[in-house]
């Protein structure tokens, strides 16, 4: 029996419009089921998503009070975050079915949540990132962790318009 890998991601009081609407294309193009987040900013500067894929209407996007109660069934929860004694990126085994929660761009994510996280994992690097390449940093190396198909099919069915070698 195949066990159907879930990721969901959930987004505390994100600031940007535009880090959101890349954090969707990101979620397009690596399979994400849903994106949560909290907070009133987004909610506000939802009206300027740039979302150019339109993913907003393929993947729920949902606005919520509280994302822990959020958490996917089966799912486990990781906080992505630079804290001490968090997990390298690279070293990360990535469960199965993975809620990935991403703090502020002006903040962290509060200790209450990633408390409640069973990983706390962060990417090295020489200075803090945005929050949209954080989030695709970590997606991407789920993906690359994976055993993802490697075909000319493949490749045909991920262009879109543009990309036509």
């Amino acid at each position: 029996m195949v066990t159907k890998k879930f990721v969901s991601i959930g987004l505390v009081n994100p600031k940007s419009a535009t880090n959101v609407a890349v954090i969707l294309r990101a979620a397009g193009c690596y399979g994400v089921s849903s994106v949560f987040y909290t907070g009133e900013r987004f909610r506000h500067a939802r009206q300027f998503n740039q979302d150019t894929k339109g993913i907003r209407h393929k993947i729920p996007t949902i606005g919520v009070d509280d994302l822990l109660a959020m958490t996917p069934l089966g799912a486990t929860r990781i906080a992505i975050e630079l804290a001490e004694d968090a997990i390298p990126l690279p070293e990360f085994v990535h469960p199965e079915n993975a809620f990935y929660i991403f703090g502020p761009e002006d903040s962290s994510i509060p200790k209450d949540i990633v408390d409640q996280c069973a990983y706390t994992v962060y990417i090295p690097t020489f200075s803090s990132m945005n929050l949209a390449a954080t989030a695709n940093v970590v997606l991407y190396d789920r993906l690359a962790k994976s055993d993802y198909e490697h075909s000319n099919a493949f490749i045909r069915a991920s262009r879109d318009i543009n990309n036509n070698l």
